[in-house]
């Protein structure tokens, strides 16, 4: 067994949490405060959490200071991701991305057609790499937020999932 894949057990990770929109504060954020909590609850640490307008230059503000904050390793952001006019997170991002990792929207379309039907079509749920930071773009629903976190991103940013996992990998995310 190779040493990234040695079992040193539960290793907290430093979480950014970002929700998008247009009409929500902090007493009303059920997607930010349902992601905040769940990480919270599973043993990482909520590093920051903002709220900010669905505007490409004030998301692109934020995503660039936590992507060059060297404690913050994984960022989840709610909200932007659907197909209207305003939803621009995926617009946001992209330019910001070293890698996408695709199969992240393509696995949440899946779980979430299982729940939700056809309409998980209108998803543009997206994940990526930036400067060693994984950053996971998930709809503005809770219970889109719930789907994420309990069946694809809990597991994956837990060093103990095997076979593999986005937290081991964050050591070598950065090698050249």
């Amino acid at each position: 067994m190779t040493e990234h894949f040695e079992n040193s057990g539960f290793i907290p990770l430093n979480i950014a949490v970002l929700t998008v929109s247009d009409s929500r504060g902090e007493a009303d954020d059920k997607s930010g405060a349902l992601l905040r909590d769940k990480a919270e609850a599973a043993g990482h640490r909520v590093a920051a959490r903002e709220i900010v307008p669905d505007d490409i230059y004030p998301m692109r503000a934020v995503f660039s200071r936590w992507i060059a904050d060297p404690d913050i390793q994984v960022i989840l952001a709610t909200g932007g991701t659907g197909v209207t006019g305003r939803d621009s997170t995926p617009e946001a991002i992209a330019p910001l991305l070293d890698k996408r990792i695709e199969g992240f929207g393509e696995l949440f379309r899946a779980i979430s057609r299982e729940e939700i039907g056809i309409a998980s079509i209108q998803s543009r749920a997206l994940g990526g790499l930036a400067n060693g930071t994984f950053i996971f773009c998930l709809p503005g629903s809770s219970g889109a937020c719930r789907t994420a976190w309990d069946q694809i991103l809990a597991p994956q940013l837990d060093h103990r999932t095997r076979p593999c996992n986005f937290a081991q990998l964050l050591k070598r995310v950065l090698e050249k």
